[in-house]
């Protein structure tokens, strides 16, 4: 079995220069939790999930610094914030992040296999060590994408293999 065998051709795609916003109808519209990040050649450059959304709205560094003392001699206490979720305001965060460019936002970097690859290479990615890979964007030797397959792709292929 080869990674052609399992790959779905219909794959949905952003571009890197698409708006955060597009980005977000497009979860909306479809059940995925992350789509390949294509430039104008249909080059594979990113991945985008769902969670890398979702950061926009956490802060990155929840520490508090606060001066203590006067000038020259100023020292820095650290306090550790957490605000709940209520608390934050999400239509600000939104609209402040609405038309940033998912190439801000997308993971880079990304595994990906040929449609000749061995079903066992895709295992091995999804699988792996690396908790984030939930789908593997299938590219032919330009870096084109051509198909993308999913976990349940994978676990859905075992099944009629077994059934068969």
């Amino acid at each position: 079995m080869q990674a052609r065998d399992l790959m779905e051709t219909d794959v949905k795609t952003v571009a890197a220069d698409d708006d955060v916003a597009d980005v977000f109808r497009k979860f909306a519209r479809y059940e995925f939790s992350g789509f390949p990040v294509v430039d104008a050649d249909d080059r594979v450059v990113g991945v985008v999930t769902e969670s890398d959304l979702v950061d926009l709205f956490e802060p990155d560094d929840e520490t508090l610094w606060i001066p203590v003392g006067l000038p020259p001699f100023v020292d820095t206490l650290t306090y550790q914030v957490k605000p709940p979720w209520a608390d934050l305001d999400l239509g600000v965060d939104m609209v402040r992040n609405a038309d940033r460019p998912v190439s801000d936002v997308m993971s880079t970097g990304v595994a990906t296999v040929t449609p000749d690859a061995a079903v066992d290479d895709v295992l091995d990615l999804l699988a792996g060590d690396d908790p984030d890979i939930n789908r593997v964007p299938v590219v032919d030797g330009d870096g084109r994408i051509v198909g993308i397959i999913a976990r349940q792709d994978v676990i859905r292929a075992f099944r009629d293999e077994r059934l068969a």
